[in-house]
């Protein structure tokens, strides 16, 4: 018999509260280049066929150097479960309550991008509070490419 228990494999940082929460908090999330790969599982995924995404020549013919990433391929990079923060907040996460973006520069083929989630907004209730992220996607060439806001519910620790 093994000693391997999988309920052990995971990771397990610290549990965090609302009250843990600080102002300019950062949770990186790893970097990614998009590959043809991640193209045809977004496709896949939002069953959009629109030839800007998926037709290299369609795109070359108007000027641009590659496929286009829908914007919606480019914000789900900036899912927190990419990254550290659900895992701080199992115990304490009641909710996403909101999500918004702007998409300021196009994203390529090709392109690596770097999505972060900074607390910018704390806003404590009775019991729970809303961590309010803005989150952001940097291209390689240190180009904001993507901006917006994230709003979780977190309960307070417990008494």
């Amino acid at each position: 018999m093994s000693d391997f228990d999988p309920t052990q494999h995971r990771m397990v940082p610290a549990q965090r509260w609302f009250e843990d929460f600080v102002l300019g908090e950062r949770f990186v999330i790893p970097s990614r280049t998009q590959t043809s790969a991640v193209f045809a599982a977004f496709q896949t995924a939002s069953g959009d066929t629109h030839p800007i995404h998926y037709d290299v020549e369609y795109c070359r013919s108007r000027g641009m150097p590659d496929l286009l990433a829908h914007g919606f391929q480019t914000l789900v990079h900036t899912a927190p479960g990419a990254g550290l923060f659900p895992y701080v907040v199992e115990e304490s996460l009641v909710g996403f309550l909101e999500q918004s973006s702007k998409f300021l520069k196009p994203v390529y083929a090709g392109d690596t991008i770097y999505p972060a989630l900074e607390v910018i907004e704390l806003s404590p209730g009775k019991t729970t509070g809303v961590v309010t992220l803005r989150s952001t996607v940097h291209n390689q060439r240190r180009e904001l490419v993507l901006e917006g806001i994230q709003k979780f519910l977190v309960r307070k620790r417990p008494s």
